[in-house]
């Protein structure tokens, strides 16, 4: 069973309507004239989401980064966050609070509370954590309308070149620390949700995550490889071909904002406009002018066995 299949059994389940049909990354409550309650969980499991040989204190980081990245997307700050950690090996343990504690004091976002498990000897770290904020405009990704922009904030591409280092591969830090230690975009967030018709942030890669804003939203959506934003880092590292490009596009883990905005409307924040939506489905890509074929693979997705 895939993610997207799974999804799909759930919505057959009992849900809340600040549930959103299973369609968005959080849960929006809301609260009258106060500011909505946003709610979402990230799991990171070892040999998935990190590899056994990352430090403890970089994976505390991503939990906490990946989960705020959702609130990002909704326009949210943070509240608070709950954890839920298997107990193991006591110096892991011991680094992975210790970089909580880092990331913590970072993002300003306090511990609520959790739940402690003992960690079957031999078996691969399940780490959980729920994050909860407030939004006084919290977009979904399914508002996007033909003739819309598609935009995103930063860089995209530099996640998946710093996992090649973290493998083994020769490259800059920075490359490195985009991949241990993603940066949500909270300040972008809360400026771009009252004036996006669409938002979500950029997890699984650019190419699936655009398709599914876009499918969400009963639309299709163009994107110029040429327009997306690569750092300079990773153009040393990688080149500049369209195969680079391609390859930067499906890596995922960039937790970079992506959005659509009416028409030639600009953002508030810095971003690149990186294609449009457009009357129909599906994902259409062009690479300055010129038609290409869409790769095999769009991004990343969960299978099941």
């Amino acid at each position: 069973m895939t993610e997207a299949e799974f999804l799909a059994e759930l919505r057959a389940l009992p849900l809340h309507p600040a549930a959103r049909r299973l369609a968005d990354d959080a849960a929006v409550l809301p609260a009258g004239d106060m500011p909505a309650t946003v709610l979402t969980t990230d799991l990171l499991v070892e040999g998935v989401h990190f590899l056994p040989g990352d430090p403890a204190g970089d994976v505390a980081w991503k939990l906490l980064a990946t989960n705020l990245s959702d609130l990002a997307a909704k326009g949210a700050a943070p509240i608070g966050v709950l954890l839920g950690f298997p107990l193991g090996d006591d110096n892991w343990d011991r680094a992975f609070l210790a970089g909580l504690r880092t990331a913590l004091a970072a993002f300003d976002c306090p511990l609520l509370g959790g739940d402690t498990v003992r960690q079957p000897a031999g078996g691969p770290r399940f780490l959980a954590l729920t994050a909860l904020g407030h939004s006084v405009a919290a977009p979904a990704r399914d508002g996007a309308q033909a003739g819309d922009g598609l935009w995103v904030t930063g860089t995209i591409g530099d996640a998946g070149a710093g996992l090649a280092i973290a493998r083994g591969a020769q490259g800059p830090q920075a490359l490195l620390d985009r991949y241990r230690r993603p940066n949500p975009r909270l300040a972008e967030g809360r400026a771009l949700a009252p004036h996006v018709r669409a938002m979500m942030d950029v997890s699984d890669g650019l190419l699936i995550d655009a398709s599914r804003m876009a499918a969400a939203s009963g639309v299709g959506v163009a994107i110029n490889l040429a327009a997306m934003p690569r750092s300079a880092d990773l153009r040393g590292q990688d080149g500049d071909s369209q195969a680079a490009r391609i390859a930067a596009a499906t890596a995922g883990d960039d937790y970079e904002l992506l959005f659509a905005m009416p028409g030639d409307a600009l953002p508030p924040v810095p971003a690149t406009r990186v294609g449009s939506f457009v009357n129909g489905a599906g994902l259409h890509l062009t690479d300055a002018g010129t038609s290409v074929a869409l790769p095999p693979r769009l991004g990343f997705e969960h299978h099941g066995s």
